[in-house]
């Protein structure tokens, strides 16, 4: 090997590791923005499709997250009783400063989650809709709860995790952060609840709170413009050493 080349060897072997890391970035973008756009398309075909009945309970410890939720289902239930005076143990809320799926959520205010029976005694928590409120403390009044067997029309969804630094409950607000319906359900003595929740679209309830609606899948596609900007950098370089390169060959 000639002393020129023996000067670029050292160099070109970190750009070469430096080219192919870009690439590789490049190519796993497209490959996100794929799978991004399978997904979209999926969860917007489950939010438009027909409900379907909800799927039995024996099903409920096998079912896969990945396949059922955002599946919009149809079921008849009751929500419980209160067994207190001011039966704060049949409804709980969940803060909210706007929703990125309900396009009618765009204020503060909170979520009313509630337990309903089934036909078959087992319990499923539905997020009822929202209601404005820019400062819900437990002295805020309980919305009113509709009696007797409800046709209700909803979405799937799983709970939340709950964060490592952040609080998934307020004691002293009566007022949860987080998604967690089994949570909810032992802190206000529920019993066992289905392991998912029901967005509730309908029925509407009289007086129109707590307010149910559709969700809208707004999921952010901006892969492309990652792959770009990888292949660009890329490309800058690979002109660059080549630049360099070529100066260096040069030299006496």
């Amino acid at each position: 090997m000639s002393p020129k080349l023996r000067r670029i060897l050292v160099p070109g072997l970190f750009a070469l590791v430096g080219l192919v890391v870009l690439l590789g970035l490049g190519t796993w973008q497209i490959e996100r923005k794929l799978w991004k756009e399978a997904l979209i398309a999926t969860l917007s075909e489950r939010l438009t499709a027909p409900p379907e009945p909800l799927p039995p309970a024996a099903s409920w410890p096998s079912l896969d997250r990945s396949e059922h939720e955002f599946r919009r289902v149809a079921f008849r239930a009751e929500f419980l009783p209160g067994k207190t005076p001011q039966q704060r143990d049949r409804e709980t809320r969940l803060f909210t400063s706007g929703s990125a799926l309900r396009e009618d959520v765009k204020a503060p205010g909170y979520f009313v989650f509630a337990p309903a029976r089934l036909a078959d005694g087992r319990l499923v928590v539905v997020d009822r809709g929202y209601v404005q409120n820019e400062r819900p403390t437990a002295d805020t009044p309980l919305v009113e709860r509709p009696e007797g067997p409800q046709e209700i029309v909803g979405v799937i969804r799983w709970p939340e995790e709950p964060g490592l630094f952040a609080n998934d409950y307020s004691r002293y607000d009566d007022l949860w952060f987080v998604r967690d319906p089994a949570a909810m359900a032992q802190r206000n003595g529920w019993g066992a609840v289905a392991p998912f929740y029901i967005v509730q679209e309908a029925p509407v309830p009289t007086g129109g709170v707590p307010r149910p609606g559709g969700l809208t899948i707004k999921l952010r596609n901006d892969h492309l413009q990652y792959a770009l900007t990888w292949y660009g950098l890329a490309l800058v370089l690979l002109a660059v050493f080549a630049f360099w390169a070529r100066g260096r060959l040069k030299e006496k």
